[in-house]
């Protein structure tokens, strides 16, 4: 009987919130509260009072728009959130948001709401837990040793991201991750029958799954069977199949899709309340019996905490080298020589690709940085992004550090940010810059959590060639420009190519997108002109005037650098006195003070010419004028890339003749 009133507490709290805020999805949270009640009560390990021990199991309530779910469980069960803040659901500067947000909530591990990316996350954060384990726990000492839970909806599993990550879950077999479908057949259209009648069953089976079916998600004790079948099978993932009735307890509204997405309404809350025999009289009013058996949370999850403590300092005592290690990963710590093999590369008129630069930086610092682990979507010839003399993660051996993905850029974004969540990992990706398009919602979900996670994009441009349109990034450039929290770096060499890696893991805070070159372009001789360590203020002078004040300033990026460079030389003939910068990043240059912005861009210099092999557009911001930009503006071409340069007018010659046209104006 407490049981149930328990779970009927977490039922009235998600509607009684939902419903003070005149917004929200109140069905899914009354649909799945058994289920959840005995995960949070019975399985999980976690200790309310510290939500960040590194050993705690994880939790991804991958249906995000179920928040209150959520959000009543961490009140029940002790984390840093009251009936105040359950009642200032969804309202400006609350705990309580409409979505679960990572940093903003205590104990919410993760941001979601885009379907289908908390389902992805919980891959990403079993992988981490999988490698983790293998590289630090000894024979009677699992230091990690945890499982990753994840309640997923239909409208995840319907996402194609579910498809690409849980596909990588039964290749890798992530025995410790366990998926409680939320099988309510009901999404906002009406039933799921409308679009969704694949068997759910056959097709996790089909990706290497263990797959439970519980027929009433109500009934506690099969779920509670299920759960312990699931922890015991660690040779595969597990998803159960939680047959569940949305807006459970509701008279009216129980298995119909109004109880999906709108409040229950006033009357209908209180036929509820009467259904589900609540007794309470007061809003947000939960009995202290039931509080208690909810609060039991705090001194089971303490008890687990301090046993793994134990474990953990009787560790440290046998393998001290390995336990410090594990510290300074957990804190996000680098060895302090982690870029001494970096130096500059020699001037080289011929050069080399940035992707091939990168690489070799890539290695350098893996020797030194051994939680860096990350690959690409079938791609690591082209990207550059394998790790030399390391083995590949794979079911066989979870130590091993490079990632192979397979076609899948969706669902390796999602995977690298719970990689990222997890702890413990510094993870990368790769592959070409026109595909980031497929990673586009984990890369701003990445942004918003503000996760140290790095994309190598190669193949940057119109440098691609003979591909053709189809390969040839234009507005990709901008479009992660914009998203909020991402650094976007275009290196100009190889050198610059050095420095953006070295920003990336020893000074970003969140997530950085390099964008490399497929062709060559000269490495620029670093006792000759400006140092490349400059890269990290965003942009920076790279050839100066020799005039007090320069006639034209040239802004350039990536491969299109040393155009710049070759047009200030033929200026300079023609007594034009032309500064040429070179701006690799427009986040980090926007973060310096007006001072040193001035300095580079000074405003009295009327002639601005931007150039880069992309949109032109948001470059107005920088030269002052839309028609001082040179770039393509519509779609590429099949041709050997010289052609292409030619062809799109990115040349020496236009930028003379944009630098002309303006000068005889001025």
């Amino acid at each position: 009987m407490l049981e149930q009133r328990c779970i009927n507490a977490i039922r009235i709290l998600s509607a009684e919130a939902v419903e003070k805020a005149k917004s929200g999805h109140p069905g899914m949270p009354m649909g799945m509260a058994a289920p959840a009640y005995v995960l949070w009560t019975k399985f999980m390990k976690h200790n309310p009072k510290h939500p960040k021990w590194s050993n705690r199991d994880r939790f991804v309530l991958s249906a995000g728009h179920g928040s209150m779910l959520l959000y009543s469980l961490l009140y029940l069960t002790g984390y840093e959130l009251e009936l105040d803040d359950l009642r200032q659901f969804r309202q400006l500067g609350s705990k309580t948001p409409g979505h679960p947000e990572y940093l903003h909530t205590s104990g919410v591990e993760t941001t979601t709401g885009p379907l289908g990316q908390g389902f992805a996350n919980a891959v990403g954060m079993a992988l981490a837990e999988a490698h983790l384990g293998e590289l630090f726990n000894r024979p009677g000492h699992p230091i990690v040793d945890h499982y990753t839970y994840v309640i997923a909806s239909d409208g995840d599993l319907m996402e194609g991201i579910s498809h690409e990550a849980a596909s990588l879950a039964g290749h890798w077999k992530l025995g410790k991750l366990i998926c409680l479908y939320d099988d309510n057949r009901i999404s906002i259209e009406g039933s799921t029958a409308l679009a969704f009648t694949e068997d759910t069953s056959k097709r996790f089976e089909g990706y290497g799954w263990q797959v439970l079916n519980v027929e009433d998600g109500n009934d506690i004790g099969m779920v509670e069977e299920a759960l312990e079948i699931a922890r015991n099978n660690t040779d595969q993932p597990t998803i159960i199949i939680t047959r569940t009735q949305i807006g459970y307890g509701s008279p009216n509204k129980q298995n119909s899709a109004s109880a999906h997405g709108e409040p229950l309404g006033e009357k209908e809350l209180q036929k509820t309340k009467e259904y589900l025999q609540w007794e309470q009289d007061d809003s947000f009013s939960v009995p202290e019996d039931i509080l208690n058996h909810f609060r039991a949370c705090i001194a089971n999850g303490q008890k687990h905490e301090q046993f793994w403590q134990q474990q953990f300092t009787r560790y440290a005592q046998e393998y001290p080298e390995l336990s410090e290690q594990w510290l300074r990963l957990q804190q996000g710590k680098l060895l302090e020589q982690w870029g001494c093999e970096l130096s500059y590369f020699q001037g080289n008129e011929k050069g080399m690709a940035t992707r091939n630069a990168s690489g070799q930086v890539l290695n350098k610092i893996a020797k030194y940085i051994p939680n860096l682990i990350g690959g690409s979507a079938d791609l690591a010839p082209s990207t550059k992004t394998e790790i030399e003399g390391a083995a590949d993660f794979s079911s066989n051996l979870y130590s091993g550090r490079n990632l192979r993905f397979g076609v899948r850029e969706h669902g390796m974004g999602a995977i690298l940010n719970g990689m990222a969540l997890h702890g413990g990992t510094l993870p990368y990706g790769a592959t070409f810059l026109v595909f980031s398009d497929y990673m586009k919602p984990s890369i701003r979900l990445a942004a918003l959590m503000g996760l140290k996670v790095i994309y190598v994009f190669t193949h940057d441009s119109i440098g691609l060639g003979e591909d053709g349109p189809t390969h040839q990034p234009i507005e990709h450039l901008l479009s992660l420009r914009a998203i909020p929290g991402l650094t976007v770096i275009r290196p100009a060499d190889a050198n610059e190519t050095l420095e953006a890696w070295r920003y990336a893991i020893g000074e970003a805070q969140g997530p950085v997108a390099f964008s490399l070159t497929r062709q060559n372009v000269p490495i620029l001789d670093q006792s000759e002109s400006t140092s490349a360590s400059h890269l990290k203020l965003g942009a920076y002078i790279l050839r100066k005037e020799k005039k007090d004040k320069p006639d034209a300033i040239l802004i350039g990026t990536g491969s299109e650098v040393h155009i710049a460079l070759e047009a200030a030389s033929r200026l300079a003939s023609m007594n034009i006195d032309a500064r040429v910068v070179s701006m690799p990043s427009w986040e980090l240059f926007d973060q310096q003070g007006p001072e040193y912005q001035e300095l580079v861009l000074p405003a009295d210099v009327a002639i601005k010419v931007s150039i880069e092999a992309g949109t032109t557009i948001g470059w107005e911001r920088y030269t002052n004028s839309q028609d001082t930009t040179i770039g393509i503006n519509r779609f590429g071409t099949s041709a050997p890339y010289q052609e292409l340069y030619k062809e799109f007018g990115i040349t020496v010659e236009a930028i003379i003749e944009k630098v002309k046209q303006k000068w005889i104006n001025v």
